[in-house]
């Protein structure tokens, strides 16, 4: 796990909204690549994880987060796009050299430690058990998403932020929020989960404010349902 105050502790040239910039932009990129959605997860923990340990000036932070994708990558896919695709999606900006340094500092600071339970894997068995369908899932898999970018959302472990995200779609939806054998099944009571929950509703109410709308984009296409694009009564 990433340290949740190391924006301030550690780095000294760079803030929460680049680290935004970045990651709406990885969501974008993640998509264009095809990727499966646990190479998302993995890179951003990556991002955080390295991050946390080693201050970098900003002009280094996207290469930080394409040598993360790069690795989660080379992790998580049958087939993972080559150090080109990743020179040409940042227009040049890094070359192979710079990319492939950055890489192996990274494994070098991760000790090659690379394995994390990402809350997407949990919100998978998690939403098995409380028999969620389809929409149901890309609804708590948008909010997910959207958690990625706001950094607060990091102090949270990945099982309480699937377990809050389906108790809020639970809400939202007017079901049982947290029935009793979820709170079995997850061993979280409803009150560990109202605190990300807070967190996730004003996520949800802000998501078409500000520029940063590569979530709420990819969750508007008809793939995800267009859950990005539900009305609440509030």
């Amino acid at each position: 796990m990433p340290a949740p105050q190391y924006m301030t502790r550690v780095q000294n040239d760079i803030n929460e909204k680049m680290r935004g910039i970045l990651i709406d932009w990885l969501i974008d990129v993640h998509l264009k690549f095809k990727l499966v959605p646990e190479t998302l997860y993995l890179t951003v923990n990556l991002i955080d994880r390295y991050l946390s340990h080693v201050a970098i000036p900003r002009q280094k932070l996207q290469l930080v987060g394409v040598s993360s994708m790069l690795i989660a990558c080379k992790y998580e896919e049958i087939y993972p796009p080559e150090v080109k695709d990743f020179e040409y999606v940042t227009d040049k900006a890094y070359t192979r050299e710079e990319i492939l340094d950055m890489e192996g500092k990274m494994l070098h600071c991760f000790n090659f430690n690379l394995t994390m339970t990402s809350s997407y894997r949990f919100l998978e068995r998690f939403a098995r058990v409380c028999r969620f369908d389809e929409r149901s899932f890309n609804l708590a898999r948008y909010l997910l998403e959207l958690a990625l970018i706001e950094f607060k959302m990091i102090k949270y472990v990945p099982s309480n932020l699937a377990c809050s995200a389906i108790y809020l779609v639970n809400k939202l939806e007017k079901r049982d929020a947290w029935p009793d054998y979820m709170v079995n099944h997850t061993k979280y009571n409803e009150i560990q989960l109202r605190a990300a929950a807070k967190d996730f509703c004003l996520l949800l109410q802000n998501a078409g404010k500000g520029t940063l709308q590569a979530v709420k984009r990819k969750f508007s296409s008809t793939k995800f349902l267009e859950v990005a694009k539900i009305q609440w009564d509030r």
